[in-house]
């Protein structure tokens, strides 16, 4: 069984986590956006048994026209594979799942969570990256948060 996250911004990610028959974690994929990799990791997917969550979010004050363009273009992308994969999944607002793990829009609060529940994991999206990536974290939390609760 797979348990799928996905944040569609900019700066989003996707994580895959590779579950046992008891729902345990064998091993975790995290893939910085990208539509060739997405689609790869996607595909990867196909024939397995997948709960899968997509951060439904909408526009903030302040955004600007392109940024929002963007994003819709990117959220739709997404949905776009996973329905031509035949892979289900469901919209969650980030209310919903943050809740689960105590965290509020601080992007920080979710790295330092992500880190405490998998200390094992590298949340660089890049090699030559600095700062770790909240995309892959909020991705990481959302597979869990599926893992879970689904």
């Amino acid at each position: 069984m797979l348990a799928i996250g996905i944040d569609p911004g900019k700066s989003g990610a996707l994580a895959v986590m590779y579950l046992d028959e008891d729902r345990s974690v064998i091993r975790i994929k995290l893939v910085p956006f990208e539509e060739q990799a997405y689609r790869d990791a996607l595909l990867c997917c196909k024939d397995e048994k997948v709960v899968c969550l997509v951060e439904k979010v909408g526009a903030m004050p302040g955004q600007g026209v392109v940024s929002m363009f963007n994003f819709g273009r990117n959220l739709g992308l997404i949905e776009g594979m996973l329905m031509a994969l035949n892979l289900p999944y469901q919209l969650v607002p980030p209310q919903t799942w943050k809740k689960e793990f105590s965290l509020s829009s601080d992007k920080q609060m979710s790295i330092d969570v992500c880190k405490r529940l998998f200390p094992n994991i590298n949340l660089l999206a890049t090699p030559r990256s600095r700062k770790e990536s909240d995309g892959l974290a909020e991705a990481l939390l959302m597979a869990e948060y599926a893992r879970r609760r689904m």
